[in-house]
């Protein structure tokens, strides 16, 4: 009897070392798989960002071109109106002479009268 009991004892051993090993195995092969899915998710990741980074890079200069462009522009209009209209400032003289400055020269104004519409 004790030899069936031994039989017994050892099939039972033998089939449990069996189930740990695959239930060993099939945790690792989850494992792997789940490290292979995380890896692809980082890769994703990785690649939406550094596109995301480059269309980025790629408004900041558009931006930055077309500020200079902008400043460009405001400084040739200050010196259209300059040279179109003159610049013009009061002065404190005593015959409350209105001055103004047309490409460098200067001209003094003493009337004014309203423009006819």
């Amino acid at each position: 009897m004790s030899l069936r009991i031994k039989a017994v004892v050892d099939k039972f051993v033998k089939e449990l070392t069996e189930a740990l090993q695959a239930d060993i195995q099939d945790r690792i092969m989850k494992e792997r798989e789940m490290q292979s899915y995380i890896e692809e998710r980082e890769r994703e990741v990785a690649e939406r960002e550094a596109a995301w980074k480059a269309e980025l890079s790629r408004r900041e200069a558009e931006i930055a071109r077309q500020e200079a462009r902008l400043k460009m522009e405001r400084e040739n209009l200050e010196k259209e109106k300059s040279v179109l209209m003159g610049t013009a400032s009061n002065q404190d003289n005593q015959d409350g002479a209105l001055e103004i400055t047309v490409s460098g020269e200067k001209y003094r104004c003493l009337r004014f009268s309203k423009a006819k519409k």
